[in-house]
């Protein structure tokens, strides 16, 4: 039987698939008895190039780690939204079934469903909530075989340019593996309320909506930051995205597992002013001096009873407002200080509420050392 195609199409004939192309086969009878006319020979492909020792390390990295990252479900409900749903990402740290994951990925939620490599799928209760580092605690109840953790490393010391590794559930995709690089250190971004994260990790592997709370992983598998922000203007990776540093990471997540809450250091400062060239002529500064500009100081708060000075009156110098003199917090505890982050990170991780810590001020061209009782975030 013979089937007639239009002028572009595809028939089976007793098992020949003929493909028309701008012609329409007549009524004439098929010559089967024709010479069959030989195909050309199929172009041989190429041999496999040999796997690179970076595609070794990112298969391996996965491998390991990607049976620890699990995606997150979460359905929910407010009087302004109503009903909603969200999804996110998050790892495990230890065999107990505790979780790290994004504060803003739970908050809110009624049911936290917990998706592992393997299948699994188990209810995530909440354990505690941070909203001012954005990173929550969350719990499973599984054997302990079946959890592995993930280990930590020391974002204190990453540097520019070293490789990482993201593994997350981006638009629902789950366990998608992103690669860059550290793009930046010592980054700030904002909590989930009037204070901010110091020491972020900028990184241009890629991470959209849905990467939150995930790991972003050093190349001996460990987490150096949880995946939290992008700066993007359509919610999708622009190559700016932000992770919160390791060590402030553990410290929040062991504080959340022992109490439930976490307690912050606090100052009692704030910082809106950026050294520059105008700021050092008018107030003869070193142009090399770096550190915090105090721009205003609470007189009741632990800074303001040490002695810390709020600036002097603003006056107009080459069009730029500048003040009249001004405390710079150079170093704490020795410590060189370069910005508002690297105080806001060394607060947050590596002081108590109740601590005295020794602030090193550049004020009326002498460094003074004015010693501080830290209090604790209202």
């Amino acid at each position: 039987m013979l089937a007639h195609i239009g002028r572009k199409g595809a028939v089976l004939i007793g098992g020949l698939l003929l493909i028309a192309f701008g012609f329409v086969l007549g009524s004439a009878a098929i010559n089967t008895s024709a010479a069959p006319v030989a195909a050309p020979a199929l172009q041989q492909t190429t041999a496999r190039a040999p796997v690179t020792e970076s595609e070794r390390y990112f298969a391996d990295i996965y491998n390991r780690v990607s049976p620890s990252v699990i995606s997150i479900n979460v359905v929910g409900s407010s009087d302004q939204t109503g009903v909603f749903g969200a999804s996110g990402t998050g790892f495990v740290i230890d065999q107990q079934g505790h979780i790290v994951t994004n504060n803003h990925v739970v908050e809110g939620a009624d049911l936290i469903e917990v998706n592992f490599l393997d299948g699994t799928i188990v209810e995530g209760t909440v354990v505690g909530l941070d909203p001012d580092s954005d990173i929550a605690v969350l719990r499973v109840d599984l054997p302990a075989d079946k959890l592995i953790p993930v280990p930590f490393g020391d974002s204190d010391a990453l540097f520019i340019g070293e490789t990482t590794l993201a593994i997350g559930s981006p638009f629902g995709q789950r366990w998608t593996l992103t690669t860059g690089i550290i793009s930046a250190l010592g980054r700030t971004i904002q909590g989930l309320n009037q204070f901010s994260v110091g020491a972020v990790i900028q990184t241009d592997a890629a991470i959209n909506p849905g990467n939150s709370g995930g790991p972003l992983l050093n190349l001996n598998g460990e987490v150096i930051g949880v995946n939290s922000q992008i700066a993007s203007e359509s919610r999708a990776s622009a190559g700016v995205g932000f992770a919160v540093p390791s060590n402030l990471v553990k410290k929040v997540a062991n504080e959340l597992i022992a109490t439930g809450r976490v307690n912050y250091s606090f100052l009692g400062i704030s910082s809106g002013s950026e050294m520059s060239l105008t700021l050092i002529n008018a107030l003869n500064l070193p142009n090399n001096l770096q550190g915090v500009i105090v721009n205003d100081v609470s007189q009741d708060g632990p800074a303001g009873q040490a002695g810390l000075l709020p600036p002097g009156n603003d006056r107009i110098l080459s069009g730029e407002r500048v003040p009249t003199s001004a405390d710079i917090i150079t170093a704490i505890d020795g410590q060189p200080i370069t910005g508002m982050s690297a105080l806001v990170s060394y607060l947050a991780s590596k002081t108590t509420p109740g601590q005295t810590v020794s602030l090193s001020v550049w004020r009326a061209g002498q460094q003074i050392v004015i010693p501080v009782t830290l209090g604790a975030r209202p």
